[in-house]
C-alpha cells in the first residue's frame, strides 16, 4: 500500500532582542507558492538535463567536440 507523505513547512521566527523563538505553520497559500517554485525548479532541471544530453548526442553524430562546435558556431 503506498502512503502519501505531505510535506509540512513551518518557519522559525527569532526574536534577536529575547533569544525567543516561535515555530510557526506556513499558510495554504505560503505552502501553495513554495510547491509551485519546486515543480518549476524540478521542471527546469529535467529540461537543462535534457537539453545536455541532446546537445551531447549531437556533437557525438558529428563527431566533434564543445570546443570545436564553440568555433564553428563563432
Amino acid at each position: 500500500m503506498f502512503m502519501e507523505h505531505k510535506m509540512t513547512y513551518t518557519e522559525k521566527i527569532v526574536d534577536l532582542a529575547t533569544g525567543e523563538e516561535t515555530i510557526r505553520p506556513y499558510s495554504a497559500k505560503e505552502i501553495a507558492e513554495v510547491e509551485k517554485e519546486i515543480a518549476a525548479n524540478q521542471t527546469a532541471a529535467i529540461k537543462s538535463e535534457t537539453n545536455a544530453a541532446d546537445k551531447a548526442a549531437l556533437l557525438e553524430r558529428l563527431g566533434i567536440t564543445e570546443e570545436e562546435a564553440a568555433l564553428l558556431l563563432g
